[in-house]
């Protein structure tokens, strides 16, 4: 059987209904964390760790002076933090897994072929233990045997050397990956000769890099953690942080409990957009929590463009009209602004009665958001991939943007941007050179410093790295860490691009689908994880994060390494550049390798904002990055932030078909299941759901519980995910939400946002049919 017909049946996981017996149905969640999040979280160290491990593990995580939870990317507290831990429910679930002690090596893949384990799901293959040792698949083989590390290094070296010309090779970053690994992987990758740097970044938020960067001259966000205690109002705009990033939640409670008012908007009424019940705080678990949404506003999917319109055109209204002479900000529009006038005329051509259909949101709720918003000034917007996974994704960024710029609500206390960002690092990634469009002044200091010539033709970014391919004009696809394959638009293409490759390499620490869906030869090469006590030549090593808000601190593991046999990940890079380039690299890699402090120094010399590199990373919560934004200076060409004019999305559906969104559930993070429940959604043991309103199935004449296949059209090409079971659930008439990545073989490989290629994973137009 052809490698892509197993993964076409695999993709879909075409199974039975009859396979659905042990779904469990409760009322959603009100509320987020509270004592739930506490007996779970120790449930999970309990069936992975010891109890001694389990302890040093959750006293360290997050600490200053410890290590970094691999999760989220959300910040510390830069004050005092908790000495009960500084954690949530999904941090411990993703640090047991991978601090556990079961390992999986020769006589694991020597009982487990490919063809079998290709038909587990993907909980089944994470859910087999560290990865011990380094293994090859042959080719014609459909077994893993082992290798030698230096073994690896020559048949990945040997591949390289005999492609055609460097961008044959492709090198994917996961955002795990530490600032040194990211620091030296990149230089590899430009001294080699290539930019195809592609990243999870690019599937992500890198419609928010685009749109911040083309308005404030910044792809980060500009807010701190202070800022967000101090905030009058915040705006939580497609995101759902009890799941995806939990610590968030003590902010916004703080945040509240200061005087300020959360406006959330989203499609689904989260619980985590509703009530927070701190368990670090007996008291607020005794009174119930804290509510945190004073106005939810349910938008269609899609509909925020129309909605943050309407908001802008009512404002300007009341601003015309004179009722309020402080609603605008004109100093900060006059002094800091450019394209006022373009925007202004744009905007009041619309009117408001149909933006406000066009959103969803009833009209009455727009303009109790437009009271809040009005009378005050330290604003901060909040958003994620429900913003930025649309064909429109960087004009949603850009009409926060504008929204802000009317208030002067940019580089103020408790005002500003907020990206919340899923992947520990990968901002740091980017800032590090994990881009496939470096800046020109990057390149040269990369040449003044090294002696080498650094490609200067764009890379490929995921999108295109994928078409790459599958078009066969990609030999050698190189991922440092992540889950490619799963993370993946358009399953089956994908897959199919994988299988094209001679090469696939993955440097992971637990196994994941992307090891089963391989090129001619494969590789996996285990490493160490941030838990993990890393011993180099010179002596215990640290490495750095920077977290969501631009601070850039320390990351140290605790426990030893659960096999002999694993390296870190800049030794990984270290000797597969020696082994590469050989003597004619003047980057001095072993010296790198075996004393991180080294790899700082050269960050130093070649990246702004690290001067004093190694000192300031060893104080205790690191230090900030610096940020035009936050100071109202915008690294435009003007040197102001821009207005911009983007039109309201026609967003027409053929008639009897749907709009499906791709979500996560409570029990994974990104492409990592931890278990099979979404808690605060009610859904037990079953990920292949379809959340549908109620009158939707009734119109369909289906009843919750059936058994339906999806089909997603786009432009005459059609795709199909069998057997999901109908949940009735608060959504939008005419919407439907799935769990990725089961959906993802549904959204196609060339629907993506204008300007930044981010998949629309949430704008995928489907069809259904009963099983």
């Amino acid at each position: 059987m052809k490698e892509n017909d197993k993964l076409q049946k695999e993709a879909s996981k075409a199974q039975s209904p009859e396979t659905f017996t042990g779904i469990k149905l409760k009322k959603a969640k009100k509320s987020a964390a509270g004592v739930p999040g506490i007996t779970t979280a120790l449930r999970h160290t309990g069936k992975y760790m010891s109890t001694g491990r389990a302890v040093k593990t959750m006293f360290r995580v997050n600490q200053k002076g410890g290590f970094d939870c691999p999760g989220c990317a959300w910040p510390d507290p830069d004050d005092e933090r908790s000495k009960l831990g500084e954690y949530c429910e999904n941090g411990i679930k993703a640090i047991s897994e991978e601090a556990q002690k079961k390992t999986i090596g020769r006589d694991f893949f020597a009982n487990h072929s490919i063809s079998e384990m290709l038909q587990w799901s993907d909980f089944e293959i994470g859910k087999q233990g560290r990865l011990a040792e380094p293994m090859i698949l042959r080719k014609g083989a459909d077994h893993y045997e082992t290798i030698s590390w230096e073994a690896s290094f020559e048949l990945i070296a040997q591949e390289l050397k005999a492609l055609n010309n460097p961008d044959q090779a492709i090198f994917y970053t996961s955002g795990r990956t530490s600032n040194e690994a990211a620091f030296l992987y990149q230089l590899f990758v430009r001294e080699f000769g290539t930019n195809n740097l592609p990243d999870c970044s690019n599937m992500c938020h890198e419609s928010s890099g685009e749109g911040l960067s083309s308005t404030l001259g910044i792809g980060k966000g500009s807010v701190t953690l202070t800022d967000l205690y101090e905030a009058e109002v915040v705006m939580l705009i497609g995101q759902n942080p009890g799941t995806n990033h939990p610590r968030m939640l003590s902010a916004l409670e703080r945040c509240k409990e200061n005087g300020g008012k959360i406006i959330s908007v989203n499609p689904l009424p989260e619980a985590g957009l509703m009530k927070f019940v701190n368990p670090q705080r007996p008291g607020k678990v005794l009174k119930g929590g804290t509510s945190l949404t004073d106005l939810f506003m349910q938008v269609k999917v899609g509909g925020d463009i129309a909605l943050l319109k309407a908001i802008m055109l009512r404002l300007w209204h009341d601003e015309k009209q004179g009722k309020d002479d402080t609603i605008f900000d004109w100093d900060f529009i006059h002094e800091k602004t450019e394209g006022y006038e373009s925007f202004i005329t744009h905007l009041s051509k619309h009117d408001f009665n149909e933006l406000a259909k066009a959103s969803g949101v009833e009209r009455s709720k727009i303009l109790e958001a437009v009271d809040l918003i009005k009378r005050n000034q330290k604003i901060i917007v909040c958003w994620a991939m429900g913003l930025t996974q649309h064909k429109f994704g960087v004009a949603n960024i850009q009409e926060v943007v504008n929204l802000l710029l009317l208030k002067g609500s940019i580089g103020k206390p408790g005002a500003g941007t907020c990206p919340v960002r899923g992947h520990s690092n990968v901002q740091g990634d980017r800032t590090m050179g994990i881009w496939e469009n470096p800046k020109p002044e990057f390149l040269n200091k990369l040449k003044a410093t090294y002696g080498f010539e650094p490609p200067r033709k764009h890379g490929y970014a995921v999108i295109d790295a994928i078409k790459a391919m599958y078009e066969e004009k990609a030999k050698v696809f190189f991922a440092m860490g992540g889950n490619f394959l799963s993370a993946s638009p358009d399953t089956e293409y994908t897959a199919q691009a994988l299988s094209n490759c001679q090469l696939t390499v993955h440097v992971s620490t637990k196994l994941n689908r992307s090891h089963l869906v391989h090129g001619q030869q494969a590789l996996i090469l285990p490493c160490l994880g941030r838990t993990d006590i890393d011993f180099q030549k010179s002596g215990e090593q640290f490495v750095s994060v920077e977290n969501s808000m631009g601070v850039v601190h320390s990351s140290q593991g605790v426990l030893n390494p659960p096999s002999k046999h694993l390296l870190s990940e800049p030794a990984i890079i270290a000797r597969l550049a020696q082994a590469t380039l050989g003597s004619s690299s003047k980057v001095e890699w072993e010296e790198m390798a075996n004393d991180y402090d080294r790899v700082r120094d050269a960050i130093e010399n070649i990246i702004p904002g690290f001067e004093d590199f190694n000192r300031r990373v060893r104080e205790p919560g690191g230090f900030y990055l610096p940020n035009g934004a936050r100071k109202q200076e915008f690294n435009t060409p003007s040197g102001k932030a821009h207005f911009t004019v983007n039109e309201v999305p026609e967003n027409t559906i053929t008639e009897g078909h749907y709009i499906m969104m791709t979500i996560r559930s409570h029990d994974q993070h990104n492409t990592t299941i931890y278990g099979l429940d979404d808690r605060y959604r009610g859904i037990y043991n079953e990920r292949r759901v379809v959340l549908m309103n109620k009158k939707d199935i009734k119109k369909e004449n289906l009843s919750s519980g059936d058994v339906i296949h999806l089909t997603s059209h786009y432009k005459g090409e059609k795709r199909i995910a069998r057997s999901f079971i109908i949940i009735a659930y608060d959504i939008p008439s005419g919407f439907i939400a799935t769990y990725f990545p089961e959906a993802n073989v549904l959204v196609p490989i060339n629907s993506y946002a204008k300007g930044s290629k981010t998949p629309s994973s949430k704008w995928v137009e489907v069809s259904i049919e009963k099983a």
